[in-house]
């Protein structure tokens, strides 16, 4: 049974809800962040990644960038850009992007749902970017980036956010990048006890983005707990910021690869190479794959459909099964000598969102080879997880992503 708490929530004023709220911290690099804050200095971006408010020369994990931070979310608190709801209370956290709505809940998850496995991971964090979020959520004495997380459907849940939606919304507003954010407030005791009911009933909540942010909330829960000798498990440390969102809603983009070279063999050598395991054939126009098992290829003379034989799926558990693995056990690493796609500066990944002319681009522009994946579906998913197993490096892209800085829960 998963606890799933509603909070007291620290949120932007209504008129400055559209200029607060940012990306999340880690799809920026510094240069990006920079240019971005100095677009909208009220983005939360500026507290989420305090080293724009210094000189270039400054490391952005230094303590003093932290103590930035702090001071800033504390700043914009005193100065009345965000409020304090002094109720406990969850939200309806509503994303339109293309005419495709998703509709979570704004909630706190468990460490120790975390720690037990209630929480299902299917990926593995890396200790500098966990490190990163631990030294700002402890310093800033709060999470500021929701952790995204899935459920399977449930009837009750799905009954009071669309009786949440029939009220006025406390946010409305469209971002620059075309995105619809909605946001409701549920607070009436019925309806707070009603969904904190329904996901006490459901035994698994998967992660579906932000592993490193969720790994660094527990382990600074974990870090409190040590140092509080009246510790009880009750302290909002204990719990951490999540927006839940029903399967059935969520949609996985393609997460696609380009490599630098063939591995020292010429295009004919490499297309006789992966015949041994793949149908290849030419195409004349840009390969979406439309079912799984099929990836597109392109090489300078232009696209190519691979068709895996049926027998690389033979005998797989869960996660040998996903499209992303057949490639990298059957072609990636057998013929272009791509071991670990983790450490590899060889390989590229690039988000389904750029857009297939993005392979096309990174082959004329010296890249020797791009593939086009069929996406990873929400099931595939949910089976790595509850098989306990990891999912290869990026095998899923979720789009819309979630905004930081509309929702802040304080520890």
């Amino acid at each position: 049974m998963a606890v799933i708490r509603p909070f007291e929530c620290v949120r932007p004023a209504e008129k400055v809800a559209d200029r607060v709220a940012a990306l999340p911290y880690d799809v920026y690099d510094s240069k990006e962040a920079r240019a971005e804050v100095e677009r909208e200095p009220l983005s939360f971006l500026k507290i989420d990644r305090a080293e724009t408010q210094f000189d270039e020369s400054v490391d952005m994990y230094s303590e003093q960038v932290y103590k930035k931070a702090h001071d800033m979310l504390m700043e914009a608190i005193d100065d009345g850009t965000f409020i304090t709801d002094k109720d406990k209370a969850y939200y309806v956290y509503e994303l339109t992007m293309d005419g495709r709505t998703q509709t979570g809940i704004v909630a706190c998850a468990s460490i120790d749902d975390y720690l037990n496995n209630v929480i299902k991971k299917h990926e593995n964090t890396r200790a500098d970017k966990e490190l990163d979020r631990i030294n700002h959520v402890d310093t800033c004495s709060a999470q500021t980036g929701p952790i995204f997380l899935a459920y399977r459907a449930n009837a009750v849940i799905s009954a009071e956010v669309a009786k949440a939606k029939q009220e006025k919304p406390v946010y409305s507003f469209t971002a620059v990048d075309g995105i619809r954010h909605q946001v409701w407030k549920i607070s009436s005791k019925e309806s707070v006890e009603a969904i904190e009911n329904a996901f006490a009933g459901i035994n698994q909540i998967y992660i579906a983005d932000g592993h490193h942010r969720a790994a660094s909330a527990v382990k600074v829960g974990l870090k409190r707990r040590k140092e509080n000798p009246a510790h009880t498990g009750k302290e909002e440390y204990n719990f951490f910021l999540s927006v839940l969102f029903p399967h059935d809603q969520l949609m996985i983009m393609d997460y696609n690869r380009s490599v630098t070279d063939l591995n020292g063999l010429t295009v004919p050598e490499f297309l006789e190479k992966i015949k041994e395991n793949f149908e290849v054939e030419k195409v004349s126009g840009q390969v979406r794959p439309q079912e799984k098992g099929t990836f597109g290829m392109y090489l300078e003379d232009g696209w190519y459909v691979l068709k895996a034989k049926e027998n690389l799926y033979e005998g797989k558990d869960a996660v040998g099964r996903l499209d992303v693995a057949v490639l990298q056990d059957y072609l990636l690493n057998p013929v272009l000598g791509i071991q670990d796609p983790r450490t590899d500066e060889r390989i590229e990944f690039i988000g389904g969102i750029r857009g297939l002319s993005e392979l096309e681009k990174k082959v004329k522009e010296g890249m020797k080879v791009s593939f086009s994946m069929y996406p990873t579906s929400i099931t595939e998913l949910f089976d790595v997880a509850d098989q306990n197993l990891l999912m290869p490096p990026k095998s899923t892209w979720f789009e819309p992503k979630l905004r930081s800085g509309l929702f802040i829960h304080q520890i």
